[in-house]
């Protein structure tokens, strides 16, 4: 009995020997750390503070100006939100496989809707000009095109960022080599679209000199090519953070940065915030008279033809 307090006085400590041991571990070598890193909680509530100040702005804009086309981008600001809500969990729960796992698929799923966003104005801005003729895909198809390639893209994503929390080195390689797969898919993707948006516009200019100028009368926040270099710089901003994404996923899970905080916040959050943030001020549904008439079916028939006399809704 006597070897009683010295045996518990030696558990106590080897626990906390041990417990000091683990939280002196770099986060870089921790195995059970997706991140690599602490999460920062004052970075995290920047940037939420950011995307709900935007989000606020474009709900405000949907409930006056209408615009459903608008509305995947109003409810990505949302979910999008919600990441950086759980991304706080992080910080004191580093290691947990199910919180990482929640806010990647809300950092991934809800630039989908963004991009999907950008598809349908553009969709619709070619129906108001009534230039259907220099768009590569039918106004009433181009989004159902693209939605399909990024779900499809998406999927692959979600399939390799699953095995980002491996613990065998061939199927963590393997969910690196599916993820990069699945952005170097969806980069292909957007690059199509924007080429394609880039050869409408060129056209336009060329070609349709009076829809062109349309709007010269008007003040330049109310001119549709106003809201036409908003979607240009908008998929401007979405195209760095695919590529940032892109570059990073081909260093790897565990490559610079991915590891880098400030590599996350510069250029994947910042050019998102960015994208969204340009239609607060040219709202689609603002800028383009009676845009809700513009029904894939009204687009598919031609019945829609541009008034620039017309008043704004």
């Amino acid at each position: 009995m006597s070897r009683s307090p010295v045996v518990m006085v030696s558990v106590l400590s080897f626990a906390v020997s041990a417990m000091a041991a683990a939280s002196s571990v770099d986060p870089k070598d921790d195995p059970m750390n997706p991140l690599k890193y602490i999460a920062s909680n004052a970075l995290t509530a920047v940037a939420l503070a950011a995307v709900l100040l935007i989000s606020l702005a474009q709900a405000y804009c949907f409930w006056k100006y209408r615009g459903k086309c608008m509305l995947p981008m109003v409810v990505g600001d949302w979910t999008y939100a919600l990441g950086f809500v759980v991304r706080f969990a992080l910080h004191s729960n580093p290691d947990s496989k199910g919180v990482y796992i929640i806010f990647e698929l809300l950092n991934v799923l809800s630039p989908c809707a963004f991009i999907a966003t950008e598809y349908m104005v553009l969709g619709r801005l070619a129906g108001y000009l009534d230039c259907r003729q220099h768009l590569l895909i039918a106004p009433n198809k181009i989004a159902r095109v693209f939605v399909i390639s990024d779900v499809v893209t998406f999927l692959i994503q979600a399939g390799g960022a699953s095995l980002s929390t491996a613990k065998t080195a061939s199927a963590l390689r393997s969910g690196e080599h599916i993820f990069l797969a699945g952005l170097v898919l969806q980069l292909i993707s957007f690059c199509f679209f924007m080429a394609i948006y880039a050869r409408f516009l060129v056209l336009v200019r060329k070609r349709e000199p009076r829809l062109w100028n349309a709007d010269s009368g008007k003040v330049w926040y109310d001119d549709w090519r106003a809201l036409a270099y908003a979607l240009m710089f908008s998929s401007i901003a979405v195209f760095v953070r695919c590529t940032y994404r892109v570059i990073e996923l081909a260093q790897g899970f565990r490559g610079h940065l991915s590891t880098t905080e400030a590599f996350f916040y510069a250029l994947d959050t910042l050019p998102l915030c960015i994208a969204i943030a340009l239609y607060v001020p040219f709202w689609p549904g603002r800028i383009i008279p009676r845009i809700d008439d513009l029904t894939s079916r009204k687009l598919a028939n031609e019945e829609y033809q541009m008034d620039p006399a017309t008043d704004q809704a």
